[in-house]
Parts: C-alpha cells; sequence; structure tokens
C-alpha cells in the first residue's frame, strides 16, 4: 500500500563524508524538502553537514532517524558495507529511500532491501547519478527520438589514477567495499550500458589487479551481450592515470560520443554523429555543459517525483540488482571472492 506524501517532505542523510555533502548541497536546488538530520558515527563530520542546512541537527544514532515518523525519506551515503543494512532498516519502518550505488555488497542483500520496499510500499532507488548527467539525458532523448536508428552496440571507459595511499584506503578493503574498481566505477558503466540497450543474459569479461597492492581489482574489462546480439564493452581502471570518462553509443545510422564529467575528467560534451545516405563524413553536432554537475540535484528531484508518484519500479532497483549480479559473475570468473 503507497503513502500519502506531506509537503514539505521533511528528510534525513545518513553518512556525512564527500558524497553525503554532495547530496545536502544538491538539497538547496529542490523544492519543497526540509533535511531535518544529518546522521553519522562522527559526530564532527554529522555537525559540518548539518551546518549546511538552515534547521538540520547532527545526530550519531541511526534509531534516532529510524524512530522518528516525520522522517519520510533516508538518503544513504555510507561506505558500500552499510548501506544495505541501512536502508533495509528505513524500508522497514516506512521510508523511502535514495541509497548511494552499489546499494549493497551484494546482489542477495539488495534484494533484501527490495522485498522490504515491496512489504512497505515504500520507494528505494540506488544513486546511479550518471544517468542524469546532461549529456547522457541528451543522449537518452536522441535515441528515444529515433535519431540513431535501432542501436547496436555501446563502447565505454571509465577511468582515474588513485592517488598515494589508495591501496590503503576503504575501497581497497573487500569488507568495506565488496570489491575494487568494477565495483566502484564499473557499476555506472553498467547501468548505463543497461539504460540503453537492457538485459545482458551473456556476460563476459574478467578483473585484475595489476598495480595497487590491494586484494581488490584496479582494472576490469566486460562483454555483455542483450538477447537480441547487442554488445556492450566496457572497461574500468584505476591505473588510467589522467581521468577519463567516453561513453559511446552506435546505431544503424549514426552514433553519439559523450566525454567528460566536468572537473579532473574534462569538460562534459556529446558529439552526434548523423549518417547521411551517401555515407561518408557524419554530419556532426557537439552540445558541452561547461556549468558543473547537477546530477544529484536532477537525480534527487526524480527520486521525490518517484515518491508523490510511484510507479512500479520506476527507480529501477531491479536493474540495479542485475548490475550487481554481472559485477558478482565477473568476480567470480576472475578469482575474486564475492559477498
Amino acid at each position: 500500500m503507497t503513502q500519502s506524501v506531506p509537503s514539505p517532505l521533511t528528510l534525513a542523510v545518513v553518512g556525512c563524508g564527500l558524497i553525503g555533502k554532495k547530496r545536502v548541497l544538491a538539497l538547496s536546488k529542490v523544492a519543497d524538502v526540509r533535511l531535518k538530520y544529518a546522521c553519522d558515527l562522527d559526530s564532527a563530520r554529522a555537525a559540518a553537514v548539518a551546518g549546511l542546512a538552515p534547521g538540520c541537527e547532527a545526530v550519531t544514532a541511526l534509531e534516532r532517524v529510524i524512530a522518528d515518523s516525520e522522517v519520510r525519506a533516508v538518503i544513504v551515503c555510507t561506505v558500500n558495507s552499510s548501506l544495505s543494512s541501512i536502508a533495509l532498516a528505513a524500508a522497514q519502518a516506512g521510508k523511502h529511500v535514495l541509497v548511494e550505488k552499489p546499494g549493497a555488497l551484494s546482489s542477495r542483500a539488495l534484494k533484501a532491501v527490495a522485498a522490504a520496499a515491496a512489504e512497505s510500499g515504500v520507494t528505494v532507488r540506488i544513486g546511479y547519478n550518471h544517468r542524469f548527467h546532461p549529456a547522457l539525458q541528451k543522449a537518452r532523448a536522441l535515441v528515444d527520438a529515433g535519431a540513431l536508428g535501432p542501436l547496436l552496440f555501446i563502447r565505454g571507459r571509465y577511468g582515474h589514477g588513485g592517488r598515494v595511499g589508495y591501496d590503503r584506503e576503504w575501497r581497497a578493503d573487500p569488507g568495506l567495499s565488496g570489491g575494487g574498481e568494477l565495483m566502484d566505477q564499473g557499476v555506472h558503466l553498467i547501468d548505463l550500458a543497461g539504460w540503453f540497450l537492457g538485459d545482458f543474459p551473456t556476460v563476459g569479461g574478467h578483473a585484475a589487479t595489476y598495480f595497487w597492492d590491494m586484494k581488490v581489482d584496479d582494472n576490469a574489462f566486460l562483454s555483455l551481450r542483450t538477447g537480441a546480439g547487442q554488445t556492450a564493452w566496457l572497461q574500468v581502471s584505476c591505473t588510467e592515470w589522467k581521468n577519463l570518462f567516453s561513453f559511446e553509443i552506435y546505431g544503424r545510422v549514426g552514433k553519439v560520443a559523450i566525454e567528460g564529467l566536468g572537473g579532473s575528467y574534462g569538460v562534459e560534451r556529446i558529439t552526434f554523429y548523423k549518417m547521411l545516405p551517401e555515407m561518408g563524413p557524419p554530419e556532426t553536432t557537439s552540445w558541452e555543459y561547461p556549468r558543473g554537475d547537477d546530477s544529484w540535484a536532477a537525480e534527487t528531484t526524480a527520486f521525490l517525483d518517484e515518491v508523490r508518484a510511484p510507479a512500479p519500479d520506476a527507480a529501477g532497483l531491479t536493474a540495479s540488482i542485475r548490475t550487481l549480479e554481472i559485477v558478482e559473475a565477473v568476480y567470480r570468473t576472475s578469482g575474486y571472492p564475492t559477498s
């Protein structure tokens, strides 16, 4: 049974690190919401994030957030190992949840969250904010309009170069992260590829640790195929050295190429290559988005729209579970443990 939604909607943020801060700053661009709590085990971090939103209270006890009936939605931004347990507790308490990707350490844990959401009649969205970058939104519009014709394949690359001590951070600990680069940036590419092509019943590829002194992967290479034979050819790396985002979608009558995500990844740009009847050099149109990243606010708005007007699996929880199943398949093939 779905619930009535008060106005403004009262929220809490759990996890006040870098992403929690981004999420709270994004809320200032979102209409009709009120942030009541910033929750973190570190009281100083909770206080710092609470100070970004008028009237927000810093707390260290998750139980207080869960027990407060005024809080109708929770944004979860902790390390990976805590995501699903907090999301599960919130969903069981009848609260809507926006939980940072990948949502859980395993597909099994995320399925438990989905079951609780269905039982309570709440919305749970996994935070794949890349779908809401303007270049990806433009690509979605071009594909939906038929500008590329039937889709053939996707080629995606995503990577960064780490930093001194990267292999001693929490992402290098499989107990906290659930995996390495494939679980970190790789899930974004899998999610985007599935958004455009659909499910991938055929999964191939491998993960490897080439450079960093850690028990998780620093590179992964995937070949994913739909039932119709369309392919997503994806690579992620934290030995990229120069940060890179490249996502190309190929159709029968054109392609789009997306480069950059802003910041150290370079100006976000999408180029549409339209095949001409005589073929040869295509008609080319480009759009640039140099004004910063509003994907966090756009995603939060989409989440709140789903809360206010629920639709079956509108938030893509089924696709997020499948993304983790793909990660697990590649890790098993490559000899890495799965949760």
